[in-house]
């Protein structure tokens, strides 16, 4: 098991190698999304065991609205039966549902799921499961951007007086401590327009395990990767070295 002491509070996912998992098999690429689910369910479940305070997952990007519409709805339709068949689960384990992203965009139907999800956990105070839907870092950035401009512009708020703290306040994931852990599944290597002011200082793990192969002793494998590593931050490996021994 993982040091308890050494723990990431957030890890972040990109949930990588659905369609490609399916493909390798003969199916349809729902099967992959499908199958993906049960990653998501046992991921969830051991971040939930081991006391990780939050869990990011990317789950539907801005630039996934391009996929066949076909597509699109069978996403949102298996959003919405997670949502509906987890309710109980994250009430009983303490877990509080957020999202990050253009929910607007979302089907009525679902966003009303959502919603409706996200009210009745609010109270938990267990594992955050934060799902990143219909999300961009870059739209993100400049929806940000945007309000902090209009607040300087309407004299509520002096340039100079942008600070990263207001800046980080006013992104998506306000309230939650950057990654400290970001997991890419699939064998790619890029982020993908995702969380790309958080992961600044993110230790970056990547794997070719397609993501409904993903499980219990993968997550595992990554966040004991993440201990063997040294957040430096900028100082040296000796000034942590100290740092560690006062």
């Amino acid at each position: 098991m993982p040091d308890q002491s050494r723990l990431p509070r957030h890890v972040a996912i990109i949930m990588d190698g659905n369609g490609r998992w399916a493909r390798q098999q003969g199916n349809p690429r729902i099967i992959g999304h499908q199958a993906g689910v049960r990653s998501v369910q046992e991921v969830v479940k051991c971040a939930r065991e081991l006391g990780i305070k939050a869990l990011t997952l990317y789950a539907f990007s801005t630039e996934n609205w391009q996929r066949p519409g076909s597509e699109v709805e069978n996403l949102m339709g298996l959003l919405q039966t997670y949502l509906e068949s987890q309710l109980d689960k994250m009430l009983q384990n303490q877990v509080q549902l957020r999202t990050c992203g253009r929910i607007e965009r979302l089907p009525p139907k679902v966003r009303q799921i959502l919603e409706r999800t996200m009210a009745k956990t609010a109270a938990n105070d267990g594992l955050i499961l934060n799902l990143a839907l219909s999300y961009g870092s870059r739209d993100e950035i400049l929806r940000a951007t945007r309000h902090l401009a209009l607040e300087a512009a309407q004299g509520r708020l002096q340039p100079e007086e942008i600070t990263e703290e207001l800046f980080g306040a006013q992104l998506d994931t306000s309230g939650l401590p950057d990654p400290d852990l970001m997991i890419r599944t699939g064998g790619e290597a890029r982020l993908s327009n995702f969380l790309l002011w958080q992961l600044s200082y993110s230790e970056l793990y990547f794997t070719r395990v397609l993501w409904p192969d993903f499980g219990r002793e993968d997550f595992l494998a990554a966040i004991g990767d993440y201990q063997q590593r040294q957040r430096r931050f900028g100082r040296t490996g000796e000034q942590i070295s100290d740092r560690e021994q006062e």
